[in-house]
């Protein structure tokens, strides 16, 4: 089984930084439109497929235009929401960084199912300010997860420290900010080798 984590395409809340991370829901912008329409292309999905999107808009805007007309596995997951990397004991949360609701999800993105099996806490906290050991202890159940899905193929739609935390439990090596994959960049990895 192979995990290829994918970063979301270009978001608004990355226009004008600092000031545009106090942008609450933000969406792709046009650029970030485009960069995950070419994932079609570089990653062509078939019906057998499961994406694992992050519970943020610009993820799950990425993954809808990414899959247009695939009828593959679409699972919103709050254990690949925003994560601070690396992490801070006295971050907080930005209103860019914000988990949607499982209403407003369903409401928005019909055809995305929820993974309701994780603690009702994480929607709506999110992994964002765990601790490192209790987002291990998390990050595992989801691997663990993955591992159970008979699927050859899962991709995991997500952010910049998110993929770069996992990175590090998997690889176990040591990262920095200078290991984010830049928009709609990958990382792929069969952790169950």
């Amino acid at each position: 089984m192979e995990l290829v984590f994918i970063r979301h395409g270009e978001g608004e809340h990355t226009l004008d930084i600092p000031r545009s991370l106090q942008i609450c829901d933000p969406a792709l912008t046009a650029e970030g439109v485009s960069q995950s329409k070419l994932l079609r292309e570089q990653f062509p999905l078939t019906e057998e497929d499961i994406l694992v999107i992050s519970p943020l808009r610009r993820a799950l805007q990425t993954a809808d235009y990414w899959s247009s007309n695939v009828n593959c596995k679409k699972i919103v997951s709050p254990l690949v929401s925003p994560r601070i990397f690396p992490q801070v004991p006295s971050g907080k949360t930005l209103p860019c960084d914000e988990i949607l609701s499982k209403r407003k999800i369903e409401e928005e993105f019909p055809g995305f199912d929820l993974q309701n099996e994780f603690p009702e806490e994480m929607w709506i906290n999110g992994i964002n300010t765990l601790p490192e050991l209790q987002f291990n202890l998390q990050a595992k159940k989801f691997l663990n997860w993955c591992k159970r899905q008979e699927n050859p193929k899962i991709y995991v739609v997500s952010h910049d420290g998110t993929i770069t935390s996992y990175r590090e439990l998997i690889t176990g090596t040591r990262l920095t900010r200078d290991d984010f994959p830049k928009e709609t960049g990958w990382f792929k990895i069969n952790p169950f080798v």
